[in-house]
């Protein structure tokens, strides 16, 4: 049996590939916490400088297993919650990791595989890949951090939208909508990602930690108080070995080196 997600690191790269093909890569209990685990080893790996998560097969990510949810019975609440809390660890693992997030979609991204792309810092859709909110439409409510993100990304009457009517978004939608950064050939999405990806993990880790947490946390600050979190964290990456290289490079008009250590 095949694990339910596998990672290789090299060069500063983390690749994550969800690993169900044959049930459209949905969530059950195993690639959950195998999902989890990643994202902390992501999260926490002082050799990993940038993500790249891709799917297996011909879709993204479907959401939630529900063959194996019904299979629960009168469990169903524990096991779904059971889920649920490696999902969020997951993502809450992605969202507040240095290392800059690039996805590649393909296929379909419906629930937890669209809150999962909304994670995303950079987000590459195939041309044929399309997105949906799907929770609904089971009866469900939606998880993975989608009710947060969605209505930032997409502005809050396109997420209720989404949400309620589980409207299919197509690629080049969703990149009008905020959600996808750019639509690529199905045929050239995975090269594209991990070049994009790749030149990721030779940049400033710890500069582009920091700015991700200044863009996220934006929302619920004040204009004094986020310009005064700037100012700390400018200077704390000016003093580090990026942003010294990064300040000498540019004025002796030379191509910096970053090593993303403290």
């Amino acid at each position: 049996m095949s694990e339910p997600t596998t990672l290789t690191v090299e060069d500063g790269l983390a690749r994550l590939t969800l690993n169900r093909p044959d049930a459209y890569n949905t969530l059950n209990r195993e690639l959950a916490r195998s999902l989890m685990e990643a994202a902390v080893r992501c999260a926490h790996g002082g050799d990993v400088r940038a993500v790249l998560l891709t799917a297996a097969g011909a879709n993204f990510c479907g959401g939630g297993d529900l063959k194996s949810f019904h299979a629960q019975g009168d469990g169903i609440d524990g096991h779904v919650r059971e889920v649920t809390y490696y999902l969020h660890a997951a993502c809450s693992a992605f969202a507040r990791m240095d290392a800059p997030l690039v996805i590649a979609v393909q296929g379909a991204a419906a629930g937890a595989g669209l809150s999962l792309a909304l994670l995303g810092d950079l987000v590459y859709a195939g041309e044929s890949a399309f997105f949906t909110m799907a929770y609904t439409a089971a009866g469900l409510s939606p998880d993975g951090g989608s009710t947060f993100m969605l209505p930032r990304v997409v502005g809050l009457r396109r997420a209720q939208e989404l949400t309620l009517t589980n409207r299919r978004l197509t690629a080049a939608e969703a990149v009008d909508w905020g959600i996808v950064t750019a639509v690529v050939p199905d045929d050239s999405l995975q090269l594209h990602a991990a070049e994009v990806a790749r030149k990721l993990a030779h940049g400033p880790s710890r500069a582009f930690g920091r700015a991700k947490r200044l863009l996220v946390d934006s929302f619920d600050t004040s204009f004094e108080s986020q310009m005064e979190l700037e100012g700390r964290y400018i200077a704390a990456s000016a003093i580090e070995p990026d942003g010294r290289a990064g300040v000498d490079a540019f004025v002796n008009k030379r191509k910096p080196t970053f090593t993303g250590r403290a």
